[in-house]
């Protein structure tokens, strides 16, 4: 089959936003439901919830001393919770970076807003989600300066060579340094 051959992907259809009760212990009740979307929606090879699961490990082990580390923890906890509503967007969808962001963007303001009632801790998971997106402290950009790594017998080997250059945390990026030493000597 050539190229001209292979169908464009299908048109993703998102589930609707939750529409809230007004009870804040059933709105968050029903947030704590829709989390459980984490364990079974994909992303490249794991699911949501292993990735972030493994991100926030990884922000422990940081020896960089000049970085909140507890802070480092919590936002790769909540870095992609959108991805519980609009699931793990990727380029091949054919869906742009801006609408990605307002798809995520609406569905964190849906979780904070209609399913937290604006909770302090909502207003963090907020923050905590918007500093992350905007990528200026060093705590978000070393919880952004991913390390990722062959799973599930998937050749990932692509999508690892785009993504070393850009991690931008020194010590993160050593971790990527290492591990393509890794990887190169196992091949």
């Amino acid at each position: 089959m050539d190229e001209s051959e292979i169908p464009p992907p299908a048109k993703r259809v998102f589930p609707p936003l939750y529409v809230s009760t007004g009870d804040a212990s059933i709105d968050r009740l029903a947030f704590f439901h829709v989390l459980e979307r984490l364990k079974t929606q994909k992303r490249t090879g794991w699911s949501i919830s292993d990735h972030m699961y493994r991100m926030a490990v990884l922000a422990m082990c940081t020896s960089d001393t000049a970085l909140d580390v507890s802070k480092c923890v919590m936002m790769a906890i909540v870095h992609d919770l959108a991805e519980a509503q609009v699931g793990d967007i990727t380029p091949r969808e054919g869906i742009s970076k801006q609408e990605k962001q307002r798809l995520e963007a609406e569905a964190m303001h849906n979780f904070v807003h209609d399913m937290l009632h604006g909770s302090p801790a909502a207003l963090q998971i907020e923050a905590l989600w918007n500093e992350y997106e905007e990528g200026e402290t060093d705590e978000a950009k070393f919880v952004k300066a991913r390390e990722y790594e062959m799973a599930h017998a998937l050749d990932l080997q692509p999508f690892f060579d785009s993504s070393l250059p850009h991690l931008r945390h020194p010590e993160v990026k050593r971790w990527g340094e290492n591990l393509a030493q890794t990887r190169s000597q196992s091949r």
